[in-house]
């Protein structure tokens, strides 16, 4: 006797680590600073090699390391944490093929668009998720 079939169901997006979202901010406003790995780990007193693992998402960094990188980097580290909000929310809008975006280099005129096919679909307008790109 055989059981009846089940329908396999998608295995839903896994959200991004803490650690390579934190890692990638940290090294996007290093590189728009453009500044080196050796000067920002100098200043943050930690070493060139841990950072530079921190800013790759392969470690861990406490929040003593997270609080000196970004004081050498004049980052507060509640900016460092709300991007990490806005990131994590886009990647779960995404996941949920709701994220939208708003251009505000378009000038005025500027109107909210679908960030594309997400998952099959396209965003609709019951989207709850608005990305402000500057």
């Amino acid at each position: 006797m055989s059981l009846p079939a089940v329908p396999r169901q998608s295995a839903p997006a896994a959200e991004p680590l803490l650690r390579d979202l934190v890692g990638a901010i940290l090294r996007r406003e290093r590189r728009r600073q453009d500044r080196t790995l050796q000067d920002v780990a100098a200043t943050a007193r930690v070493s060139t090699a841990y950072l530079s693992e921190v800013e790759r998402g392969r470690k861990e960094a406490s929040s003593e390391v997270l609080a000196a990188v970004c004081g050498a980097l004049g980052l507060a580290l509640l900016d460092l944490v709300a991007r990490a909000h806005a990131e994590l929310a886009v990647a779960r809008a995404r996941a949920r093929g709701e994220a939208r975006v708003l251009d505000l280099t378009a000038g005025p005129s500027a109107a909210v668009r679908p960030l594309g096919p997400v998952g099959g679909r396209t965003a609709g307008p019951a989207a709850d998720v608005v990305v402000l790109a500057a």
